[in-house]
């Protein structure tokens, strides 16, 4: 399902963790849930990986994640903060202790000059320590190419802080 290079990645990712007895959690709503596929499709995955939240729509980004009607109005859903606020509300409300979150437009529709197709926010949050976030600008290369990019660089931010 995925590519070679990319689940060797994974299974490096999840060996890294378990090792540093470190548990993942996921929340995503322009990838829908791909990462936290992509960490299933390893054997022994759930010794790491407990949680996946696919937040897709604004009330479940604020019923799952705690991201607030002000902030999502204020910022936008493709934002920096409600990346940051997804993140930190997928270690509130799992047992994980390091996350990763992602919302964007991966189109071919629903962007603008402000906030283009290919406009991605990943956001990774460990306990205990501050949120990093990333903005992606992929540029408009197709929807399966942005939600394939945004997992890349999702487990390449996850890794940094393990």
């Amino acid at each position: 399902m995925f590519p070679p290079d990319l689940l060797s990645r994974a299974e490096h990712l999840l060996a890294t963790a378990r090792a540093g007895g470190v548990r993942i959690a996921t929340a995503e709503s322009c990838t829908g849930g791909l990462i936290a596929a992509l960490l299933t499709e390893i054997a022994g995955s759930s010794e790491v990986f407990g949680r996946g939240f696919v937040t897709y729509s604004n009330k479940a980004k604020i019923d799952m994640l705690g991201v607030s009607a002000a902030t999502l109005r204020q910022h936008g859903a493709v934002s920096e903060a409600v990346a940051r606020v997804m993140a930190e509300g997928a270690i509130r409300n799992s047992t994980a202790q390091m996350s990763v979150a992602v919302t964007g437009i991966a189109g071919p529709g629903g962007g603008t000059d402000e906030k283009p197709v290919g406009l991605v926010h990943i956001a990774v949050a460990r306990a205990g320590e501050p949120t990093l976030h990333r903005e992606c600008r992929f540029g408009d290369i197709g929807r399966g190419a942005i939600r394939l990019a945004s997992v890349e660089t999702a487990l390449e931010m996850l890794q940094s802080l393990l």
